[in-house]
């Protein structure tokens, strides 16, 4: 946990995705900045071209020892800022701004995904609090990490052009539902070993993904848990009537659907792949675990 929260010393470097919701980032950066600087921050504005670019970008704040870095785009934008200060904690705060079209980690931390603007206005003149964040390997999530069904729709829709945002996975869902087989897991959780067939295994710091599905209704980030969200073998008629339920959360009532509470978890399956924040993970087992108060965030 973090021991003390880094000064924000008035200095912000704000790493921006232009492209981020159809231009929607672009078109807010002169209010966004001007906000910052109307607070009295001195604000170091950085328009990256892509996600290498904005990455070193982010890197070089931190280097420099700024005292926020605030990341505005969507959910990769997040991930990249995660683990950068993830991996100096003690260094720099982190604001989000959400304006992308999935916005996942900042719904699940009481944002308001259609008001970029307010996100702002709360670095701007807020005090930043802890969150847990997963550590998976060498990589950092703040959100959720999918690992199965959930995966694979992640995959195909990052795939495809449009549409954005949540109906871009539920057709990649629908897609993917038509030739899906149940997977066979071998899971240890804090300990003790399972092995089973199922359809996703989740495991979360917070409620959403997929622009909006509540795969983990019950996940607190600053409660310093894991929380795991099973699905086991069902039929594809089952699936498809569990798939809109996911966006209330709802779908946790079924039978199929197990949910635990864990500080770590290791994932194995043939051929595994994951993402977390809807970024790809390395391939292989994924040994995840939570990093309790990690993070300084900007967030209600």
């Amino acid at each position: 946990m973090t021991d003390q929260i880094p000064a924000i010393g008035g200095s912000i470097a704000l790493v921006v995705n232009p492209t981020a919701g159809k231009g929607r980032a672009q078109r807010l950066l002169p209010e966004v900045a001007g906000l910052f600087r109307d607070a009295g921050h001195s604000v170091e504005v950085l328009l990256s071209r892509s996600v290498d670019e904005a990455r070193e970008m982010a890197v070089a704040a931190v280097d420099r020892e700024v005292g926020t870095l605030v990341v505005m785009g969507g959910d990769g934008m997040v991930h990249l800022g995660i683990k950068v200060v993830a991996e100096r904690p003690d260094v720099a705060n982190l604001g989000l701004i959400p304006a992308g079209t999935g916005n996942d980690l900042c719904r699940g931390l009481g944002m308001d995904v259609e008001d970029p603007v307010a996100a702002a206005r709360a670095i701007a003149h807020g005090r930043p609090r802890p969150i847990d964040v997963l550590k998976v390997g060498d990589d950092y999530v703040g959100g959720v990490i999918a690992t199965g069904f959930d995966a694979l729709v992640n995959a195909r829709a990052n795939a495809m052009p449009r549409p954005k945002g949540a109906l871009r996975y539920a057709i990649a869902a629908l897609v993917e539902l038509g030739s899906f087989h149940p997977l066979p897991y071998r899971l240890e959780i804090d300990g003790e070993v399972r092995e089973f067939d199922g359809m996703l295994v989740a495991v979360g710091n917070s409620s959403f993904y997929g622009g909006g599905m509540q795969v983990c209704p019950q996940a607190d980030p600053g409660d310093g848990l894991l929380d795991v969200t099973i699905v086991h073998t069902a039929s594809r008629a089952r699936l498809l009537r569990l798939l809109p339920e996911m966006f209330t959360g709802r779908f946790v009532r079924d039978p199929a659907v197990e949910q635990l509470r864990a500080r770590r978890v290791r994932v194995e399956r043939p051929d595994l792949v994951g993402y977390g924040d809807g970024e790809e993970l390395a391939a292989g087992p994924l040994d995840i675990e939570v990093r309790p108060g990690l993070l300084c965030v900007f967030a209600p």
